[in-house]
């Protein structure tokens, strides 16, 4: 059976229904919040709050070799920073002690959004 075919995959993305849109980071893993931390210290130069706090990092991947993959995206497909950003995050995330690899990905699915922010970038920013 094709995805378009399946009535439970959705033949535009090829995702099956239910299918979190944002995998889930290993947070569980010893260098997650030193990942975190240095995703924190990478801000978009238009906007005073870091990437990781905007809602631009979606899935953090560490691999039991501490490879770590970042997922993220960028406020708009156009974003003038759109070739630099990753490799800022690539610098910042391969800057942490026992990181081994860092591979960065750049999605526009879903795109972003600013429910994706948290409650202290839109503090920061004036929405609360």
């Amino acid at each position: 059976m094709t995805a378009s075919s399946n009535p439970a995959t959705n033949p535009a993305t090829g995702t099956v229904e239910g299918t979190p849109l944002i995998a889930p980071s290993s947070t569980d893993h010893p260098l997650h919040e030193a990942v975190v931390e240095a995703c924190r210290s990478v801000y978009d130069p238009e906007i005073p709050v870091n990437i990781y706090d905007l809602g631009l990092v979606y899935t953090l991947e560490i691999s039991e070799e501490n490879e770590v993959k970042v997922i993220m995206t960028l406020t708009a497909p156009g974003c003038p920073v759109a070739g630099e950003m990753p490799g800022w995050v690539q610098d910042a995330v391969g800057a942490v002690p026992g990181v081994q690899n860092v591979d960065v990905a750049l999605v526009w699915e879903p795109p972003w959004g600013m429910d994706m922010m948290s409650d202290e970038a839109r503090l920061e920013l004036g929405f609360m």
